[in-house]
């Protein structure tokens, strides 16, 4: 169990205060101790490390002591300056890539690294580092050992955003790589098996832990009820007590359990508190011109109980929504029109407050960054945005950069994301506007999930090793099996499918070498086949180019028109039986597909092989629709943005799967 706010500094006091706290051993079986510069001590036969350097045992040293009384007498020791580099998650800086300034390379530029870690006093970071998982793990040990050197030896607490799924979006999450590759989470709500979505986060862990992440920025509780939303692939769907059972599942297989944080757990961080998925007109908050929610005060509850799941199952970290919420009161009060991050109504009120919350709030990444004109009204055309234009300070971009870190900090975030502005944090606590109490507190409940997680004793992995666990055999088995159920049937006419082998196929996005290999003879032209196969994906449109996210996203119309390339496919194969899977990553509008096609699948995420599998009868396609498919884009549009399945007249129903 984590500590409330009051026991949080009562436990600071009893470190300081209370001889029996700091003479009584909590246990006392011998951990591995990983180490590199740190001297060890020994002390009634058991070993330490000496992380400060000082010669004698520290209490915070001492792993007998409870993480809490640790945690309290590290912080004692520390000034303003170690406080606001533990308050800070920064990014890791890469070499060697096009987008190294986020991250993105051939490995970590060590050198600003260490300024960071060593001359800001950062030890919390995002790595958007991929690749070879040797490469990863042992990267991320070179990081602890500049760690380990500093002047308390605080390791570092690698974070990530999700890289196990098919979908990659820069600043949402990572390309999959050698890591397994699940289906998207809304097909693990299609597939509805908790048990199973559990695996999947043990797995994830696993594979995180093998390489050095701690942290995973997932999962998403938000609730998918605006279709048009770019974010919807990464939710568990539209339905909110499908939503809680999965969210629950999701962070006792990442943390190892339900009793809270342990030596096995990963730090889960559940986002995006609250009312993210019901953006206006479907725009993303990652965005200037989709900053608001249209969330409504009878709609709250719903959109709040998948946190409910997270918070039975003892998740360690909240993450608040960039959003404003337009339409909500709290408390008979309007509530403030700021972004959540900043929002106290959301976060010391309703989150700690209603909710009883306890672990540490992280905010997203770029909320006390400046947004400039370009963020605010896009590049000039023809211009393609940067990551200097990223920011997403709503409702507070006008004020100087030190007072956004401290309204931040003092609506209740603990610590704040993307950002290592270690000197705007400094000066909000020299002006007075953001007091040492509140930093101490902040502070003591990140270090003491380092404590909770054994990384003070051990922050370092097998790099060798790494390769064998990431991407093990067994595990991509289970995740191609998880993607094969998860798909949806919707039609089958004249029993399309299973498709015989040695059939002759005419493929769309399809590898040749995959069909051939489950048995299909590939021909070159639709005459030619006895059936076409196409994989397409919902449709888009790029509507604001100018923006770093609206350029990236998927936005816009999610009906099938002539000119999009698989409907186009669809129509060169005139009379000839169609087999057709649609990569939901939006809810697709199907009313121009459905009539021409002889079979019809949609899909989360899934492989050619995977996919073939089912098309040739080899597995089944078990999943159900975790959100409706509309029939129109006037029906989407009249829809309210906070509500589940509320489309009129949907082509497919909430929950559909062709019996």
């Amino acid at each position: 169990m984590r500590l409330s706010a009051s026991a949080v500094l009562a436990s600071f006091l009893a470190a300081n205060l209370s001889p029996a706290l700091v003479q009584t051993p909590t246990k006392s079986r011998q951990p591995v101790l990983g180490r590199r510069s740190a001297t060890l001590l020994k002390v009634d036969g058991l070993e330490f490390k000496d992380l400060n350097h000082n010669g004698k045992l520290d209490l915070y040293e001492d792993w007998r002591k409870p993480a809490s009384a640790r945690a309290a007498d590290l912080v004692r020791q520390m000034s303003v300056e170690d406080l606001a580099g533990v308050m800070l998650h920064g990014t890791l800086p890469a070499i060697g890539g096009a987008e190294a300034s986020i991250g993105r390379g051939s490995g970590y530029d060590l050198a600003r690294s260490k300024e960071m870690i060593d001359g800001k006093r950062i030890n919390t970071f995002i790595t958007r580092l991929g690749g070879d998982p040797t490469l990863i793990a042992s990267s991320n040990n070179a990081l602890q050992e500049i760690a380990e050197a500093t002047r308390f030896g605080i390791p570092l607490t690698i974070s990530t955003d999700p890289r196990n799924n098919f979908l990659y979006t820069a600043g949402a999450s990572n390309d999959a790589g050698s890591f397994s590759k699940w289906p998207e989470t809304t097909g693990m709500a299609a597939i509805n098996d908790p048990a199973l979505t559990r695996r999947y986060a043990d797995t994830v862990r696993r594979e995180y832990m093998a390489v050095g992440i701690r942290e995973a920025l997932s999962p998403q509780a938000d609730l998918a009820t605006e279709p048009r939303w770019a974010r919807l692939n990464g939710t568990f769907g539209e339905d909110a007590d499908v939503a809680r059972a999965q969210v629950k599942a999701y962070v006792e297989g990442m943390q190892n359990g339900t009793a809270g944080l342990n030596s096995g757990s990963v730090i889960t961080v559940v986002k995006h508190w609250v009312g993210y998925g019901a953006q206006k007109d479907g725009w993303d908050s990652h965005n200037y011109y989709g900053r608001y929610s249209s969330l409504t005060n009878s709609q709250l509850p719903y959109h709040v109980k998948p946190f409910l799941g997270a918070f039975e199952a003892n998740v360690a970290a909240v993450m608040p929504t960039y959003s404003i919420l337009e339409n909500i009161t709290l408390g008979g009060k309007p509530i403030e029109q700021v972004g959540a991050g900043m929002n106290s109504q959301l976060l010391t009120g309703m989150l700690r407050g209603k909710y009883g919350f306890q672990g540490v709030v992280i905010s997203d990444w770029g909320i006390t960054s400046d947004c400039s004109q370009q963020c605010r009204e896009g590049m000039p055309a023809g211009q393609r945005a940067t990551p200097a234009q990223i920011a997403m300070s709503w409702g507070v971009m006008d004020l100087p950069r030190p007072a956004r870190f401290a309204k931040t900090v003092n609506a209740g975030v603990d610590q704040i994301g993307g950002t290592e502005d270690v000197a705007a944090l400094l000066a909000a606590a020299k002006s007075g506007e953001l007091k040492e109490p509140r930093m101490r507190e902040a502070a003591t409940r990140i270090l003491q999930q380092k404590f909770e997680t054994g990384a003070f004793e051990d922050p370092y992995v097998d790099a060798d090793a790494a390769k064998k666990i990431v991407g093990n055999p067994a595990s991509l088995q289970a995740s191609a099996d998880a993607q094969k159920r998860a798909m949806v049937p919707l039609e089958n006419r004249s029993h399309a499918v299973p498709v015989k082998a040695g059939a002759k196929v005419w493929l769309f996005h399809v590898d040749p070498a995959a069909a051939r290999a489950a048995g299909l003879t590939v021909v070159e032209t639709p005459e030619a086949a006895d059936v076409v196969i196409i994989r397409a994906e919902t449709p888009s449109e790029m509507l604001h180019p100018g923006y770093f996210f609206g350029g990236r996203q998927h936005e816009g119309r999610l009906n099938f028109r002539p000119g999009d390339a698989a409907y186009d496919a669809l129509l060169k194969a005139g009379k000839k039986p169609v087999v057709m899977t649609v990569y939901m990553d939006r809810p697709a509008i199907l009313t121009e597909v459905k009539d021409k096609v002889a079979a019809l699948y949609a899909d989360f995420g899934v492989s050619d092989a995977a996919l073939l599998d089912v098309v040739t009868g080899k597995a089944k396609a078990q999943g159900h629709l975790p959100f409706e498919l509309p029939s129109s884009m006037a029906a989407v549009a009249a829809q309210s943005p906070g509500a589940p399945h509320d489309s009129a007249r949907p082509l497919y129903p909430y929950g559909y799967a062709l019996k």
